[in-house]
């Protein structure tokens, strides 16, 4: 059993999505009918499996990007969508790839597809999802949104290995996890912003904002679910509190408290992640260290850094509600309770 602890600082809990999901309303119908068309297949198993994931929620928040991204650039034709659609069937593929590596029990508050259909098929039809994707960016004909989100792909693969890695490793240290992060996380943020600019053919330094926008707000996004994992409200997380800990993940708070600890905690940790012997109030334990060595404060300071690191990103857009809603975006990101 564990405490929930709570965060400190300038949170703000007007910060919303609304104004994003305003802006992209009518494209994201597109996107998501395009997602159920290509989750078909006459093998049964695929759409069964694909449908699991993609029907248990999330932010979508990917695809969004690419959708306001393109409003913010001006523009005005259906490759956008598609595009969308492609970012997405990437994370979701992603997210398959990812249970089976860290053995998750749950996803999204629901029963992982790999307890329900194997490890084996789980995989299978990440790929197929990832297959689907690139036949979408290829049905766009733009080469320069292929190669970003083809090299996206790339290094979400050497994430997942460098995470194979760091894997219980107490000794991970924090710039080992960032990178970690800015690849398996940052990168497809980064990518479903910058192609916004690309299929509107906009000057490069508009999408090396618009890159440097989705990389930082990428970052900021997972530290604050590092943060949210010993923080936040089962019923806002659709998860418990500590899925991270009883999986015996090295993320960022855990590294903070590892630097910081005596070599009496340093053993706990050891024990609990590395060696993987977790007892009924080792959670409580671990929350109460956070705690005491300001893990999780320093962890949603880092990520309110990277946070101002995209609004400034986005300084050198006009002034419009494209940019506004990518500019709340960040603010939910960092002050979200979910």
């Amino acid at each position: 059993m564990g405490v929930v602890v709570q965060l400190s600082g300038a949170r703000d809990p007007r910060a919303s999505l609304a104004p994003l999901l305003a802006l992209v309303e009518e494209d994201m119908g597109h996107v998501n009918r395009i997602i159920l068309d290509r989750a078909r297949s006459n093998v049964e198993l695929i759409p069964d499996l694909a449908r699991h994931l993609i029907d248990s929620g999330g932010k979508r928040l990917r695809p969004m990007l690419t959708v306001a991204a393109a409003k913010l650039c001006g523009y005005r034709g259906e490759g956008h969508v598609r595009l969308a659609a492609s970012v997405e069937f990437m994370h979701t593929a992603t997210l398959l790839h990812d249970d089976v590596v860290d053995e998750s029990d749950l996803r999204r508050g629901k029963t992982a597809a790999r307890l329900l259909w194997g490890n084996e098929a789980s995989v299978l039809v990440g790929d197929f999802l990832l297959g689907q994707a690139f036949k979408m960016m290829v049905d766009v004909g733009s080469l320069g949104c292929l190669r970003i989100l083809s090299d996206a792909a790339a290094v979400i693969a050497e994430g997942e290995v460098m995470q194979l890695i760091t894997a219980k490793n107490t000794e991970t240290t924090e710039d080992d996890y960032l990178a970690v992060i800015d690849a398996k996380t940052a990168a497809l943020f980064a990518a479903a912003a910058e192609v916004g600019a690309v299929i509107a053919n906009r000057p490069k330094s508009e999408g090396a904002g618009l890159r440097s926008y989705g990389r930082n707000l990428g970052l900021a996004f997972q530290l604050v679910d590092d943060a949210l994992d010993y923080s936040g409200e089962p019923s806002m997380l659709g998860k418990s509190v500590g899925d991270d800990f009883r999986e015996g993940k090295i993320t960022l708070p855990v590294v903070l408290c590892y630097r910081r600890g005596n070599a009496q905690e340093r053993a706990f940790w050891q024990r609990t992640l590395q060696d993987g012997e977790i007892g009924e109030d080792d959670l409580h334990e671990a929350m109460g260290l956070m705690q005491k060595h300001n893990a999780l404060n320093d962890t949603m300071e880092r990520a309110r850094h990277y946070g101002a690191i995209a609004r400034d990103a986005l300084a050198i857009f006009p002034d419009s509600d494209p940019k506004a809603a990518l500019l709340e975006a960040v603010a939910f990101c960092v002050d979200r309770p979910f």
